[in-house]
C-alpha cells in the first residue's frame, strides 16, 4: 500500500476539531488524507482499525500501510509538515516520546468531558 499519509480523527470533539482544523491550514497538510471517523463507514478504516479504537486514540496510517496511534501519530503529522518538523523528531527520542506519550493519556482522560 503506498499513497499518502491518513490521519483518523474524532470530528465530533471540538478539541480534536480545532487542532485538526489548524494543522489543515498548515503547509504540507495536502500531504495526508484527513478522515473523520464520526463521518465514515467503519470498513472504510481497513481491517486492523476499528471505530471504537479510532475515538479512543488518534491514529495515523503511515504511507507504507501501518499504523501509528498516540503520541507517535502527533509526529507522524508534524514531521510531515514544515515548521513542526522538529517536533515530529524529538518526539522520535525514546524519552520524550515516552514523556509525550504519558502527555496524552492524560488529555485522553480529559477529554472524555469535553465530548
Amino acid at each position: 500500500m503506498a499513497g499518502r499519509p491518513i490521519v483518523y480523527y474524532d470530528g465530533a470533539c471540538p478539541v480534536c476539531s480545532r487542532e485538526i482544523s489548524a494543522y489543515r491550514q498548515r503547509p504540507g497538510a495536502g500531504s495526508f488524507d484527513w478522515v473523520d471517523i464520526t463521518q465514515v463507514d467503519e470498513a472504510a478504516l481497513g481491517p486492523d482499525l476499528s471505530r471504537a479504537a479510532a475515538l479512543a486514540r488518534m491514529h495515523v496510517r503511515r504511507a507504507d500501510g501501518t499504523l501509528a496511534d498516540g503520541a507517535a501519530a502527533f509526529a507522524e503529522i508534524w514531521r510531515g509538515m514544515p515548521g513542526l518538523r522538529f517536533l515530529g523528531r524529538l518526539l522520535g527520542i525514546r524519552q520524550v516520546g515516552h514523556v509525550a506519550e504519558r502527555v496524552y493519556q492524560g488529555f485522553l482522560r480529559v477529554r472524555r468531558l469535553w465530548r
